[in-house]
């Protein structure tokens, strides 16, 4: 089965051709551009089309399209996207399909990663996981009784939305949220913010330098200045560490999962998390849950997003 997939972030676009023989997958060519959020949805989806033409070598048998929500899988519109502005009520799969002439499915990205993870990666022959994404958002996927669990109207897993203190670094909206501390953005606020506090005792960190905005701050920047062993960065993430324990605390807790699996930052950055994170665990979340439960990174790393998006046409 030849395969045409659409992975549509907020900062970046790709599309991905593979094939699939029934047991596994193979990744044929990719393509990516920035997203430009200065041009109407519709136009970005012709660049789209665009590109994937380019690296088709024939007429696709199924199509996938993995984007942030929130949307509606089952009529194929994208909703309004924190990070998509200006994408309301898009029509994606009607226009792929008369374009196409082949079935197009969508799904939000954090289910998609799940389901890639889940037949593609570290949750082969798992019933009951959880995805969560911890890019530039948060958002999880969920796997229960061996089947895509998204809820009455494809919202289930914002965990992002959930809020952990009543400040702190904005995500979803919302300061203090799960996502506020738990995304390259939150990690980048919190970077920035801590870096100004330090600034005043004399001090820069080795991440910032006077003059900065947070713009020029990101996740990685910060991650780089910890492994040197700046004290400030390195309280960055062992802060984001705490933040995300208590939010997986609260997952183990309702879900009872065998496994989460964690992509992005924390894929890059376990090293500096983990500790802290598995500490808050140990303290907040049941013992007789957290002990069945593994954390791990995502398996499939970086090209993850092309496995989701590949992993929605097959679902």
């Amino acid at each position: 089965m030849y395969i045409l997939g659409f992975d549509i972030g907020g900062t970046k676009c790709a599309t991905i051709t593979a094939q699939w023989d029934g047991r596994s997958i193979t990744i044929l060519k990719k393509e990516q551009c920035p997203t430009d959020l200065s041009i109407s949805p519709e136009e970005m989806i012709k660049k789209l089309i665009t590109m994937a033409d380019s690296i088709l070598e024939k007429k696709p048998d199924k199509i996938g399209i993995s984007c942030g929500g929130p949307l509606d899988s089952s009529r194929g519109l994208i909703l309004g996207p924190p990070n998509l502005p200006g994408w309301n009520h898009v029509a994606i799969t009607e226009e792929l399909e008369w374009h196409y002439g082949v079935s197009a499915k969508l799904q939000n990205d954090a289910n998609a990663c799940a389901v890639a993870e889940w037949k593609f990666g570290a949750g082969k022959g798992i019933r009951n996981m959880v995805f969560l994404t911890f890019g530039t958002g948060l958002g999880a996927g969920l796997i229960l009784d061996g089947k895509l669990y998204s809820g009455t109207n494809d919202n289930a897993g914002e965990v992002g939305h959930v809020r952990l203190e009543k400040a702190g670094p904005v995500g979803y909206g919302k300061p203090g949220s799960f996502e506020g501390f738990c995304s390259g953005g939150g990690i980048a606020q919190l970077g920035y913010s801590m870096a100004l506090e330090k600034a005043q005792t004399g001090v820069c960190p080795l991440y910032y330098k006077k003059g900065m905005s947070q713009k020029d701050i990101t996740a990685k920047t910060i991650a780089d200045a910890a492994r040197l062993g700046d004290e400030t960065a390195l309280k960055v993430y062992r802060t984001c560490g705490t933040y995300l324990g208590k939010g997986l605390s609260i997952i183990i807790d309702i879900l009872n999962p065998e496994l989460i699996v964690i992509g992005s930052v924390f894929s890059r950055s376990k090293d500096l998390l983990w500790k802290t994170t598995k500490k808050e665990i140990e303290m907040e979340a049941l013992p007789q849950s957290a002990s069945c439960c593994q954390v791990v990174p995502a398996a499939l790393g970086e090209q993850i997003g092309d496995y989701a998006a590949i992993a929605v046409a097959l679902s």
